[in-house]
């Protein structure tokens, strides 16, 4: 029979790593079922971050938020840690380009990618794969997807998101017509990001968004009100894909009238947000 001494050293180190390995990965598995259990029955994440937010954003962009940025003015300390920090995360992680001679400046940059971190602020995984560039116009620009003139599109083929600035920042300029460009342009991004990957954000938004297709097909009295109350624009009736958009825009725009009107259209927008905020 051996004795502990007779065994080398190195065997005893790998047989340690071995075990920590293979506990790690049952706890990994573990936690990963308690998890995905959590987001199907609650319809929300477990957690949306375990590590403490580190990054600081520079201080004439927090300024420039403080100042201009309605939602970030209304959040707590500890959330604009957390806002800083995914900030940074997100201009990091995109290519901003500017077109027709436009000079890329900080608040373009920031306004942008703020409203990316404003929608995905529930959620857990906020990066957005499905957006690698960000390419911003003066004004209106010629579009060869369609052949026409417009002020904002979402490219998933190209994982692209184009605005036109002047429009962008109109779309701020009055804060509760349901009318904003950023937000319904990030919302198809944000959509088309849930289809594509599976994520615990994703799966939350996907699947709440099948849950409000599903009641409001067998609700006719409630689709049908909905029609006639002219509160949600038309253009949201276009396809699925715009029906998210718009109602998103209402959503953040004007969320005590929404939740009045229809709170279970509402309940259900904000579930797919997880937008568990002030004023919402």
């Amino acid at each position: 029979m051996f004795q502990l001494e007779e065994i080398p050293t190195f065997y005893i180190v790998m047989a340690g790593v071995l075990f920590f390995g293979l506990a790690s990965l049952v706890l990994y598995a573990v936690i990963n079922m308690i998890d995905i259990g959590y987001v199907l029955l609650k319809r929300k994440p477990l957690y949306r971050y375990l590590l403490p937010p580190f990054k600081k954003l520079p201080i004439k962009q927090e300024q420039l938020l403080q100042a201009k940025f309605r939602f970030y003015q209304r959040l707590t300390e500890k959330q604009k840690r957390v806002f800083n920090h995914r900030l940074v995360t997100f201009i990091n992680s995109k290519q901003f380009m500017g077109r027709d001679n436009l000079d890329l400046t900080d608040e373009m940059i920031v306004m942008i990618s703020a409203t990316a971190v404003m929608l995905t602020f529930g959620f857990r995984d906020y990066k957005l794969q499905m957006i690698k560039g960000i390419i911003v116009y003066p004004s209106s620009f010629y579009s060869e997807t369609n052949e026409a003139y417009h002020k904002g599109e979402y490219n998933p083929r190209l994982k692209a998101l184009v605005l036109s600035w002047e429009h962008f920042m109109e779309g701020y300029s009055i804060s509760n017509d349901n009318l904003n460009l950023g937000i319904h342009e990030f919302a198809h991004a944000i959509h088309i990001n849930s289809i594509k990957n599976r994520d615990v954000s994703s799966i939350i938004f996907s699947d709440s968004f099948k849950e409000l297709s599903q009641f409001l097909s067998e609700e006719t009295e409630l689709r049908q009100r909905l029609l006639a109350s002219g509160y949600i624009r038309n253009y949201a009736y276009t396809n699925s894909f715009e029906f998210v958009a718009v109602i998103i825009e209402t959503f953040i725009e004007t969320p005590s009238q929404f939740r009045s009107k229809f709170p279970r259209v509402y309940a259900k927008t904000k579930q797919m947000l997880n937008f568990n905020f002030e004023g919402y």
